[in-house]
C-alpha cells in the first residue's frame, strides 16, 4: 500500500546508528541487532558486464532481476515489447518474468492526478498481463481525514482516469463506488485481477491477466501513445533467467543501461562493506531498523505502524520513516521525528514509479 514518509535531510555516518538505535531501545522499541542476519534491499546496482553481479557472491541474494533502462527513448513500443516477447518464449519456465514499463497521459486536467501515468505489459509461465498505476499529487492512505474535503474530486477523477485506462485497453472491467471509495470488478473473467496501492478513496494500481500472450501487445501500445512522440525511459524487467540467456536479452537493446535488483541476506554491521561495493558501479540499500506501533510513543494520537529504516547510497547512509498513517497532524510530524531521532528531517514521499 500507499505510505506516508520522511527521511534525514543530511547524510550520517554509519557509526552515527549506535547512539540512534540506543535512544530507541531505551525508549522500548524493538531495535535490530548489528550482528544478526536480516533482509536487506539493493536497487540499480549498475552492471557494464553481467558478471559484475558476483562481487554480491559473500551474501546470500534472492528476488534477482535485471532491468534494462532505456532513456530518452522513442521507439515503437509494439516492436519492442514483441522483440522481448519472442525470446521470453523461447527460455520461459515456471520461474521466468518479463515485464515492461513504458508512461502514458491522461487526457484532461486533473487536480489530484499527475497528468503522466504508468503502464506495464509482461509475460509469466501460464499468461500475460497489463498493470496501470496513476501518480496521485498527494498520499492520502487509508485511515487518514485530512483530505476528506476534497473527498468528491478525488474519487470522480480517480473513476475518470481508470476509465480512459480501460476503453483504450479495452478491458472488461467496471468502475463502481462503495463507501464513498472507488472500486473495480471484473466482468465475466475467471483470470485473475488485482487492485493494489490503495488510498483513501480506492485503489491507484489494478493488474488484469489473460492466458493469451497476445491479447494486449497492442492495446498497451495505444496506451502510450497517448503520450505522443516524446523521449521517455522504458524498463525491462528479467527475472529467473541465466547469465547466457541474459545476454542475448541484452543484444535487442544493446544501448539500454543495466542495473540489478535483489534482496541480500546480512547483519547491519555489513551495510558498510556492501555500501562499498555498490558504489563501484553505483546503487542503493535499504533496510529496517525498527519497526512499531506509534501508541507506544503517543498514547493520546491515533495509532500507526511505523518503520524506521536506514538507506545508503553514493556512500552515505540517510534514516528513513515509513508511516501507514500520520499519527499526529500533517504540521506536527517532522518536529516529532527530529525528536525522536536527533536529526533533521523531511517529508518525502516515494514516487510511485518505476
Amino acid at each position: 500500500m500507499r505510505e506516508q514518509r520522511w527521511e534525514s535531510r543530511d547524510a550520517i555516518l554509519f557509526d552515527d546508528l549506535s547512539p540512534i538505535l540506543s535512544t530507541l531501545a531505551r525508549l522500548g522499541l524493538p531495535v535490530v541487532e548489528p550482528s544478526r542476519e536480516g533482509i536487506f534491499y539493493v536497487e540499480d546496482f549498475a552492471v557494464d558486464d553481467l558478471r559484475d553481479i558476483n562481487q554480491l557472491d559473500e551474501w546470500p541474494i534472492e528476488d534477482l532481476t535485471l532491468i534494462h533502462v532505456l532513456e530518452k527513448w522513442q521507439g515503437d513500443f509494439f516492436l519492442l515489447v514483441g522483440r522481448y516477447h519472442s525470446l521470453y518464449q523461447k527460455y520461459q519456465s515456471i520461474n521466468t518474468y518479463c515485464s515492461l514499463s513504458h508512461p502514458w497521459r491522461l487526457s484532461g486536467h486533473y487536480a489530484t492526478l499527475h497528468p503522466q501515468a504508468m503502464v506495464w505489459t509482461g509475460f509469466r509461465h501460464t499468461h500475460s498481463f497489463v498493470r496501470v498505476r496513476l501518480h496521485t499529487t498527494d498520499v492520502v492512505t487509508p485511515g487518514e481525514t485530512w483530505a476528506d474535503q476534497q473527498h468528491v474530486i478525488w474519487t470522480d477523477e480517480r473513476s475518470q482516469a481508470f476509465q480512459s485506462a480501460i476503453d483504450v485497453l479495452d478491458l472488461p472491467i467496471d468502475i463502481t463506488r462503495k463507501e464513498g471509495k472507488v472500486q473495480l470488478h471484473t466482468r465475466g473473467r475467471e483470470t485473475p485481477f488485482f487492485c493494489s496501492w490503495p488510498d483513501a478513496f480506492g485503489p491507484c494500481q489494478f493488474e488484469f491477466n489473460s492466458s493469451d500472450p497476445f491479447e494486449f501487445l497492442v492495446p498497451a501500445t495505444q496506451l502510450t501513445a497517448t503520450l505522443g512522440s516524446v523521449p521517455v525511459t522504458s524498463r525491462v524487467y528479467l527475472t529467473g533467467f541465466s547469465s547466457q540467456i541474459l545476454e542475448e536479452f541484452g543484444k535487442i537493446e544493446s544501448l539500454s543501461r543495466k542495473v540489478y535488483r535483489c534482496s541480500l541476506h546480512t547483519a547491519l554491521n555489513d551495510l558498510p562493506h556492501i555500501l562499498g561495493v555498490l558504489n563501484k558501479n553505483g546503487g542503493r540499500l535499504y533496510g529496517s531498523l525498527c519497526e512499531f506501533q506509534t501508541k507506544q510513543l503517543l498514547p493520546e494520537s491515533p495509532d500507526a505502524a511505523a518503520i524506521i529504516g536506514i538507506m545508503g547510497t553514493q556512500g552515505a547512509f540517510k534514516l528513513e520513516v515509513r508511516c501507514n498513517v500520520m499519527p499526529l497532524e500533517q504540521p506536527h510530524m517532522v518536529a516529532w521525528l527530529e525528536d525522536l531521532l536527533g536529526l533533521p528531517m523531511t517529508y518525502a514521499p516515494l514516487s510511485p514509479f518505476p
